[in-house]
């Protein structure tokens, strides 16, 4: 049993960001306690758990969303929200959050069948991508150069067992300059930002993309603060591209972060662990007062 007044760090993977944040923790003689999201459980009956804090590093969206649902209805604050990482971890519902916000993105459609689908990407123009509403690292991200493979890959997708598999995300394709833009926010705060290159046209770290610091303007700053407040994420990655004339668009909203690529680039001049664990430990979150 712990102790009133611990934080539960939620994971059921301990990778390279979780250890900073331990050792973020350990460096702070905190009084934490590592919960696999595999092993948790509750129930609406009992007395509140004994966590009145919670960070949630779970990379599965859907118990992630179920961890901090069940979390805060206990009485823990969770750090994201519940509602931030229901928004975040579903690409349609981030871009509802950054159009009601007037923010900049690509032209964005979502199609509720194949078929629908292969109408939606008519009207936004070829080149487009297909992307799972759910998902992260570049997974599934389908290029589209024409009707002929939209067609191609929209027969797979109806081939498909389950039934949200069928609903398509379609996004118009921003030719970028081989890069895009990883900033990164905590607490309100812009910590920073990275250029992430690549010679593919997806920018994933996770896939090979290669991280360099990138200045961060007054316009680049303001921008990812909107996109964060836009989605109520206390912790959020923000992704953005830059258009052929330079404009600056934001493609996704990330809740469960990760940041290893984001420190290798920024070296000493941040440390990402650190600023989360302090976020955390203040125990408010920044957009709800």
């Amino acid at each position: 049993m712990t102790s009133p007044g611990t934080l539960a760090v939620v994971a059921s993977r301990i990778r390279a960001d979780e250890k900073r944040i331990f050792d973020a923790l350990d460096r702070r003689a905190a009084s934490y306690v590592h919960v696999d999201s595999r092993t948790l459980w509750s129930s609406a009956d009992i007395a509140p758990l004994p966590w009145d804090r919670a960070l949630n590093r779970e990379i599965g969206h859907v118990r992630a969303a179920y961890a901090a649902h069940s979390l805060e209805a206990l009485g823990t604050l969770v750090v994201n929200s519940a509602r931030a990482t229901e928004v975040c971890g579903d690409k349609w519902r981030t871009s509802m959050a950054l159009r009601s916000a007037g923010l900049p993105a690509p032209r964005t459609a979502l199609a509720l069948t194949p078929t629908a689908a292969l109408a939606a990407i008519e009207e936004i123009g070829y080149p487009a991508v297909l992307k799972p509403l759910v998902g992260s690292w570049g997974r599934l991200v389908t290029y589209v150069p024409d009707r002929r493979v939209a067609e191609t890959v929209l027969e797979y997708i109806a081939a498909l067992p389950s039934p949200q598999s069928h609903v398509v995300y379609v996004q118009e394709y921003v030719d970028k300059p081989g890069r895009d833009i990883r900033a990164l926010v905590v607490g309100g705060e812009v910590l920073g930002a990275v250029y992430r290159r690549s010679e593919e046209w997806r920018t994933n770290v996770a896939r090979g993309a290669v991280t360099e610091p990138c200045e961060v303007t007054d316009d680049l700053a303001k921008l990812v603060y909107a996109a964060a407040r836009a989605t109520e994420a206390d912790v959020a990655g923000v992704d953005l591209v830059e258009d052929e004339d330079g404009r600056l668009l934001v493609l996704e909203v990330n809740d469960i972060v990760e940041f290893s690529g984001f420190q290798h680039a920024m070296g000493d001049r941040v440390n990402v662990a650190d600023r989360i664990v302090d976020h955390v430990l203040n125990g408010v979150h920044t957009w709800r007062g």
